[in-house]
Protein backbone atom coordinates (compact mmCIF):
# COMPACT_ATOMS: atom_id res chain seq x y z
CA UNK A 1 0.00 0.00 0.00
CA UNK A 2 0.77 3.68 -0.74
CA UNK A 3 1.34 6.33 1.94
CA UNK A 4 1.57 9.78 1.02
CA UNK A 5 4.28 11.12 3.51
CA UNK A 6 3.24 14.47 4.03
CA UNK A 7 6.46 15.84 6.41
CA UNK A 8 9.48 13.87 8.13
CA UNK A 9 7.03 12.49 10.64
CA UNK A 10 3.34 12.31 9.23
CA UNK A 11 1.91 10.09 6.91
CA UNK A 12 -1.78 9.88 5.53
CA UNK A 13 -2.58 6.04 5.06
CA UNK A 14 -3.68 4.94 1.65
CA UNK A 15 -7.73 5.21 1.71
CA UNK A 16 -7.50 1.28 0.14
CA UNK A 17 -5.71 0.07 3.14
CA UNK A 18 -8.06 1.36 5.40
CA UNK A 19 -10.82 0.07 3.20
CA UNK A 20 -9.67 -3.32 2.99
CA UNK A 21 -8.80 -3.30 6.70
CA UNK A 22 -12.71 -2.47 7.01
CA UNK A 23 -13.79 -5.08 4.51
CA UNK A 24 -11.75 -8.14 6.11
CA UNK A 25 -13.28 -6.90 9.31
CA UNK A 26 -16.85 -7.06 7.95
CA UNK A 27 -15.77 -10.40 6.59
CA UNK A 28 -14.60 -11.80 9.73
CA UNK A 29 -17.54 -11.02 11.82
CA UNK A 30 -19.83 -12.53 8.59
CA UNK A 31 -18.61 -15.65 7.43
CA UNK A 32 -14.86 -15.98 8.20
CA UNK A 33 -11.64 -15.68 6.61
CA UNK A 34 -9.19 -17.77 5.49
CA UNK A 35 -5.82 -18.64 6.21
CA UNK A 36 -4.29 -16.23 3.45
CA UNK A 37 -6.79 -13.06 4.47
CA UNK A 38 -5.78 -13.92 7.97
CA UNK A 39 -2.06 -13.54 7.48
CA UNK A 40 -3.13 -10.08 4.97
CA UNK A 41 -5.44 -8.89 8.00
CA UNK A 42 -2.32 -9.15 9.96
CA UNK A 43 0.00 -7.41 7.15
CA UNK A 44 -2.43 -4.49 6.94
CA UNK A 45 -3.05 -4.09 11.00
CA UNK A 46 0.87 -3.71 10.81
CA UNK A 47 1.17 -1.01 8.28
CA UNK A 48 -1.05 0.57 10.14
CA UNK A 49 -0.02 0.60 13.57
CA UNK A 50 3.21 1.73 12.30
CA UNK A 51 1.54 4.56 10.67
CA UNK A 52 -0.49 5.40 13.24
CA UNK A 53 2.66 5.51 15.74
CA UNK A 54 4.90 7.51 13.55
CA UNK A 55 2.17 9.95 13.40
CA UNK A 56 1.57 10.55 16.87
CA UNK A 57 5.03 10.93 17.46
CA UNK A 58 5.55 13.45 15.10
CA UNK A 59 2.82 15.04 16.89
CA UNK A 60 3.82 14.54 20.21
CA UNK A 61 7.24 15.92 19.25
CA UNK A 62 6.27 19.22 17.79
CA UNK A 63 3.40 19.33 21.19
CA UNK A 64 4.52 22.44 23.45
CA UNK A 65 3.17 23.02 27.18
CA UNK A 66 1.96 27.11 27.73
CA UNK A 67 2.07 28.82 30.83
CA UNK A 68 -1.01 31.56 31.18
CA UNK A 69 1.00 34.17 29.94
CA UNK A 70 2.48 32.59 26.50
CA UNK A 71 5.71 31.44 27.81
CA UNK A 72 6.73 27.96 26.39
CA UNK A 73 7.65 25.93 29.56
CA UNK A 74 8.57 22.34 28.32
CA UNK A 75 8.55 21.08 24.87
CA UNK A 76 7.13 17.37 25.04
CA UNK A 77 10.44 15.56 22.77
CA UNK A 78 12.23 17.54 25.96
CA UNK A 79 10.73 15.62 28.08
CA UNK A 80 11.05 12.87 26.53
CA UNK A 81 14.77 12.94 26.33
CA UNK A 82 15.10 13.82 29.70
CA UNK A 83 14.17 10.32 30.66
Amino acid sequence: MKHEILGKDVIRLDQGLLDRINELAHKAKTVGLNDAEIAEREVLRREYREAFRRNLVGTLEHTVIVDKDGNVIRRVADAKKQK
